[in-house]
């Protein structure tokens, strides 16, 4: 039985957490992010939305431990969403290439009527890429589920030259930050359901 709900349709967020021997289950919370509009604080943003989520799907499932988070791209004063289509994705690629941005991922852990946030930073910076680099990228990755139209897993980390923090709170879910929350919340250590490999 599932000790976890994770409210995440993201398929990153789930091989993280598959990383674990922790039993979980993956569920779409259904909250319409636009309802939060962006403050200029992109960690705060990241953490309002993943509570909001986490308040849906506390409801629903009142006797799980929810584990929720969002994602926000933060680059020269403003948020790079999921593009709109592939000329949208160009753009926002053309505009990070040989730049440095932040990358936050809000956190929360829900049990019952408790709630438990926090945020992440990783900086990241982008080598240089040229027209023909970007287009071969949106070609071949699936770049409009996520936000700043770009993934650091696999091959798509040929566009990323350096990294400051953690990688896997660029792929969406801090491991530190989870780990924290949920002994905060739970008790529940991922040391605990640490896996051979």
């Amino acid at each position: 039985m599932a000790k976890i709900i994770l409210g995440s349709q993201s398929p990153r967020r789930c091989e993280i957490l598959s990383f674990f021997s922790i039993p979980f289950r993956q569920v779409s919370s259904d909250f319409d992010e636009a309802l939060i509009a962006f403050d200029t604080d992109p960690g705060t943003h990241s953490c309002d939305i993943a509570r909001a989520k986490a308040k849906i799907l506390s409801e629903q499932y009142p006797d799980k431990i929810i584990l929720t988070a969002d994602t926000v791209v933060y680059f020269q004063g403003r948020s790079l969403e999921k593009p709109k289509d592939l000329v949208h994705a160009r753009n926002m690629l053309r505009e990070l290439s040989g730049q440095w941005h932040e990358v936050h991922t809000g956190v929360c852990v829900a049990t019952g009527d408790h709630f438990f946030s926090d945020s992440e930073c990783t900086r990241v910076l982008f080598t240089e890429l040229t027209d023909n680099e970007i287009d071969t990228y949106i070609q071949k990755f699936h770049t409009l589920d996520k936000a700043g139209g770009y993934a650091i897993q696999q091959a798509g980390s040929l566009i990323v030259k350096r990294i400051e923090g953690c990688y896997y709170n660029v792929m969406g879910l801090p491991l530190q930050t989870v780990r924290r929350l949920l002994k905060q919340a739970s008790r529940i250590d991922l040391w605990d359901y640490f896996k051979s490999v």
